[in-house]
C-alpha cells in the first residue's frame, strides 16, 4: 500500500509540475499582434494579351481576356470592359502592329484593322516601301533582319581596255529593313531559308534612287550591307542623288584584281 500511494503521489507531483511549466509558458507568450486590414483595391477588368502576339500576327478571340486591373493604374490607352464590354468581338481579325508579351494590356493604338494593309500601317509619314532581290552572298551571309539599318551597294561591271573592271558606289547609307522574304533553298545539297527579297523604308527621293540604280546594274543584284548598332542611327544617311540629278559624283571607287582605287570623273 505504501509503494502504491508513494507512486501516486510521484504521479500527481509530476503532473503538477508540468502543469505549472505550461501555465508559465502560457502567461509569458506575447500577445497576438493584430494587423489592421488595409483598404481595399479598387479594380476595373482591361484587357489583356492571353499569350505572347509577334509583330503581324492575325488575333483571335484567344488571344485576349479581361484581367482584374487597379483602377490607379489604368491609362487612356487601356481597353477596359466597362467602357468597352463587346471589344472582344471588335478587335477579333486585327493585326498586331507591334508585339505584345503575355498579360500587357491592350493598347488599340498597335493594332490594325484587318481591311487595312499591315506595311502600309507601319510605314512613317512620307515614307515609301521599296522591295529589291537580295541573296545569301549580297545580304551579308542571310544575316539582316527586319527593323535592322543597312547601307546598299551598287556594283556595274565594265570593259576597260578589255579588261574587266567592277565600279561600285554606296547609293543608300543607312536605311531600314522593313522585311525580308524567306524561301527554302538549297546549298551543298541541304534545304536553307535564303532571303530573295528585302524591303526598305526609303524616302520618296530614295526609291527613285534605287530604281534608278536596279535598271543600272540589271544583271547584278544590289548588296545590302548590314549595319552595326553603334552607328545605326535613326535618320538615314545622305544618299547617291546624282543618280536621279542627270550629274554625276567627283569620283568612282574601282575594284581591280582585288585592289580599291578611286577614280576622279570630273
Amino acid at each position: 500500500m505504501k509503494t502504491a500511494r508513494v507512486a501516486v503521489i510521484g504521479v500527481a507531483l509530476v503532473a503538477g509540475l508540468a502543469a505549472a511549466l505550461l501555465a508559465r509558458q502560457l502567461l509569458n507568450r506575447p500577445a497576438p499582434t493584430v494587423v489592421a486590414a488595409g483598404p481595399s483595391i479598387s479594380t476595373t477588368d482591361v484587357l489583356v494579351a492571353s499569350r505572347d502576339l509577334p509583330m503581324g500576327s492575325a488575333l483571335d478571340t484567344a488571344a485576349f481576356s479581361w484581367q482584374a486591373w487597379p483602377k490607379t493604374g489604368v491609362s487612356g490607352g487601356y481597353i477596359t470592359r466597362d467602357a468597352r464590354p463587346g471589344a472582344l468581338a471588335e478587335l477579333t481579325g486585327s493585326i498586331a502592329r507591334s508585339s505584345f508579351v503575355t498579360g500587357e494590356p491592350i493598347n488599340e493604338a498597335k493594332l490594325i484593322r484587318s481591311d487595312r494593309g499591315f506595311m502600309s500601317a507601319i510605314l512613317p509619314a512620307g515614307q515609301r516601301a521599296v522591295a529589291t532581290a537580295i541573296s545569301a552572298d549580297t545580304s551579308a551571309g542571310g544575316f539582316i533582319l527586319p527593323n535592322d539599318r543597312v547601307d546598299v551597294i551598287m556594283t556595274r561591271k565594265a570593259d576597260s581596255n578589255g579588261r574587266d573592271r567592277y565600279d561600285t558606289e554606296t547609293i543608300l547609307s543607312n536605311v531600314r529593313v522593313l522585311a525580308i522574304d524567306q524561301t527554302l533553298g538549297e546549298k551543298d545539297g541541304e534545304k536553307v531559308v535564303v532571303g530573295q527579297t528585302a524591303t526598305l523604308e526609303l524616302s520618296a527621293e530614295q526609291a527613285e534612287i534605287l530604281t534608278v540604280a536596279q535598271q543600272m546594274s540589271p544583271n547584278q543584284k544590289l548588296t545590302l550591307a548590314l549595319r552595326s548598332l553603334a552607328d545605326a542611327t535613326a535618320s538615314a544617311d545622305p544618299s547617291a542623288t546624282h543618280l536621279i540629278e542627270g550629274g554625276s559624283r567627283s569620283g568612282v571607287r574601282i575594284v581591280r584584281n582585288g585592289v580599291t582605287q578611286q577614280v576622279e570623273t570630273r
